[in-house]
């Protein structure tokens, strides 16, 4: 074969992948405006063979994983956008959701349980890190609740686990975090009543354990 018609079987080749992948995207990406998370994943993973790298699918997939109940997928998408975006804020808010929902999983042993919580925790905060808007507090909103529940993790008796100065930091950790959001919007009654709770048991670890 003359190497002119190799290079442009070669050249067409790429040619049509590139365009199959946009296809695909393309696809997915309608799909995802639609809210129909479950053909986003179908057209977008195939667009995501097409091409790894493509940031912007990676991202519509770990968010339409997410909002499919499929949180290992979604947290393994959203690394692979970090991975080539360090600085996507929004990845590291999603990746976290998607492990404190991971952690509520009742097959997981705990060790896995507190991997999980642990690793909502690093991402709330790097997601706060990035972040420049200082009007965006559902950072901090997410991240004191998260660190109440592994408060709640670390206090119960029947675990290996159970560590009170950890569960008191992290009681006063998330109080802080619920304290930023109310400087925010002093009329987040939801939020006063979740500070309320992680001061209340707080003082009930202080005084009783």
């Amino acid at each position: 074969m003359k190497l002119s018609v190799i290079v442009s079987l070669l050249i067409f080749s790429t040619i049509e992948s590139t365009f199959a992948q946009n296809a695909y995207v393309k696809l997915g990406q309608q799909a995802f405006m639609d809210g129909d998370f479950k053909a986003a994943i179908q057209q977008l993973e195939r667009g995501c063979i097409a091409d790894s790298t493509d940031v912007n699918a990676l991202w519509m997939l770990g968010y339409s994983y997410y909002h499919s109940d499929n949180y290992k997928k979604s947290i393994a998408a959203y690394t692979k956008v970090i991975s080539i975006k360090p600085a996507d804020a929004s990845a590291y808010y999603y990746r976290a959701r998607a492990k404190c929902y991971m952690a509520k999983d009742p097959q997981l042993s705990p060790a896995d349980k507190e991997k999980y919580m642990l690793g909502s925790i690093y991402d709330f905060t790097k997601a706060i890190e990035i972040n420049t808007d200082p009007s965006d507090i559902k950072f901090y909103q997410n991240r004191g609740i998260a660190y109440r529940d592994y408060a709640v993790f670390k206090l119960q008796p029947t675990l290996h686990f159970y560590d009170k100065n950890r569960a008191v930091s992290a009681l006063k950790a998330s109080i802080t975090d619920f304290e930023k959001v109310l400087s925010s919007d002093p009329t987040r009654t939801d939020i006063s009543s979740l500070m309320e709770l992680s001061k209340a048991k707080l003082a009930d670890v202080v005084a009783h354990h």
